[in-house]
């Protein structure tokens, strides 16, 4: 496609969603995708493979700060990392939209209110054919359309969980989720949460939104397309070409809108290493007059903890259909925030393996299937020195972490509560900066050009005809899973530029 009225880079769920809201409108647009198809493999559901072996992990490595080398947890597949997400979709709490404090520091507010965004969260939960249940959770804001379908259900070891944690009088809810669980199971008895979608049972961004965008026959999809860098107009007011490598071979689109969409870091950096036009943006990359871009770098604070009691077996499939939110706007005591609860997909010996290499693989089947699984995630607070740099071609991570007291808050009080529930083995681990599945806060909107990159609808103050449609606009990080969030912006946005780029 020769110069398209659009390019979208990357098919994740903000490239993906935008695109579908794009849709049907009849302009030309390029969705450009670093990665491939997932193809089916065997791999797919392999415990040992997926967690032990990194069969899908990718082969970059990232920088800390300091200068050592890791493999972060990113993914590059046609549908972005969601192809592995745990498929949950749930709106950010009302009270995540206004300033909020913490034991670590203020959530700052978001540009706009909980109840202006509702009418996207609703429109974005039929999209994703989220399974829910209104109802059940103390803390859920207002939905003006119910759950297009009912809740996932609960196997008879977690409905057990659940009822335990209900006679502490606490209220346990369903997860929305967006699976098909009859799908899924088709495929294979196993869980979904970071297992790879090589079909139709998750609804990740590939399998929803973008499948629908790709009916349009005015929208292509071109894979292992890796942008390198974005190319400023000489008065530096626009973007003027898109520059990505493929096979080998460098090429070059000139769009008249460019919406990025490769997520928090890889948006950062595409920014960064972007040349500014001699004289103009003092060597800082793109859309960075605030000087705020790769900064307020967010990724939840968040362990696994495992309930166990070798008395009973958790025989478990899929497990994943439980939240806990008592904790979310406060401590239960009077006290500042500290976090959300839910279920991880159902862990066996080869998972705990891969964290836990030298420990015999006998007593660690034996743990997992005594055990039931939980994700402690409490929110992460925006730091300017908490960023995502380049160093040439290399990304390097400088994650300050923030809030741990809230984190440190509710692993003591679900420890307890799990012990009250009858198992007297709890055991916890925090996730490190190998899982920045939840990265968000790189390229944040607000209302302030001297303080934010974007504005309210993701447009850069500094470039008319940029966007910027991933977890990077977000202003703080919750303490729930982000992609409905990003979802829902996406079809704001896209909806914005129906109106004002797309009208005539």
């Amino acid at each position: 496609m020769t110069n398209p009225d659009i390019v979208i880079i990357g098919s994740g769920i903000g490239g993906a969603t935008i695109a579908s809201g794009l849709a049907g409108r009849g302009a030309s647009i390029l969705m450009l995708e670093r990665g491939e198809p997932l193809p089916a493999t065997p791999h797919a559901r392999d415990t040992r493979a997926i967690f032990v072996d990194g069969h899908y992990r990718p082969k970059e490595m990232w920088l800390e700060a300091g200068g050592a080398a890791f493999n972060p947890g990113n993914y590059y597949y046609v549908g972005g990392n969601s192809k592995f997400y745990g498929a949950v979709l749930i709106r950010y709490r009302r009270q995540d939209f206004s300033e909020m404090e913490h034991y670590g520091g203020i959530s700052p507010a978001w540009p706009f209110s909980y109840e202006e965004f509702e009418p996207w969260y609703s429109t974005a939960e039929q999209l994703f054919r989220v399974r829910g249940a209104l109802g059940e959770d103390p803390t859920e804001p207002f939905h003006s359309i119910p759950y297009p379908f009912g809740p996932v259900p609960d196997e008879p070891p977690i409905a057990r969980a659940r009822a335990e944690l209900r006679s502490l009088g606490l209220h346990p809810a369903s997860l929305p989720l967006g699976v098909d669980i009859e799908a899924w199971l088709k495929d294979g008895s196993t869980p979904w949460d970071a297992f790879p979608n090589t079909g139709a049972g998750k609804v990740d961004a590939q399998t929803g939104p973008l499948a629908s965008a790709l009916a349009d026959q005015n929208i292509k999809l071109e894979t292992g397309a890796h942008v390198e860098h974005l190319e400023a107009s000489p008065d530096a007011r626009t973007i003027a070409a898109v520059h990505y490598r493929q096979n080998g071979t460098l090429k070059k689109v000139a769009p008249k809108l460019v919406i990025l969409s490769a997520g928090a870091v890889n948006s950062a950096a595409i920014l960064l290493r972007s040349p500014t036009p001699e004289g103009k943006g003092g060597g800082k990359g793109l859309a960075n007059r605030s000087d705020q871009v790769g900064r307020n770098f967010m990724n939840h604070n968040s362990s696994a903890m495992l309930a166990i009691d070798p008395r009973r077996r958790n025989k478990s499939v899929y497990q994943k259909t439980l939240m806990l939110n008592d904790y979310y706007l406060s401590d239960g005591k009077g006290g500042k925030p500290l976090g959300n609860v839910q279920l991880l997909g159902k862990i066996d010996g080869n998972i705990l393996k891969a964290n836990v290499r030298r420990a015999p693989k006998f007593a660690l089947d034996f743990m997992a299937g005594h055990a039931v699984d939980w994700y402690l995630m409490c929110e992460d607070l925006p730091d300017p020195e908490s960023r995502i740099m380049v160093d040439g071609k290399d990304i390097v991570m400088q994650w300050r972490r923030s809030n741990m007291q809230s984190l440190d808050g509710l692993t003591k009080v679900m420890r307890e509560n799990f012990r009250a529930c009858g198992y007297p083995i709890v055991l916890s681990r925090p996730f490190d900066k190998r899982t920045p599945s939840h990265q968000c806060g790189t390229v944040k909107m607000g209302n302030d050009p001297a303080t934010s990159p974007l504005d309210p609808f993701c447009r850069s103050f500094d470039h008319s005809n940029l966007f910027v449609v991933d977890a990077g606009f977000l202003p703080n990080s919750a303490a729930v899973n982000p992609a409905l969030s990003i979802a829902a912006q996406a079809l704001r946005v896209a909806d914005h530029i129906r109106k004002t780029e797309l009208a005539t």
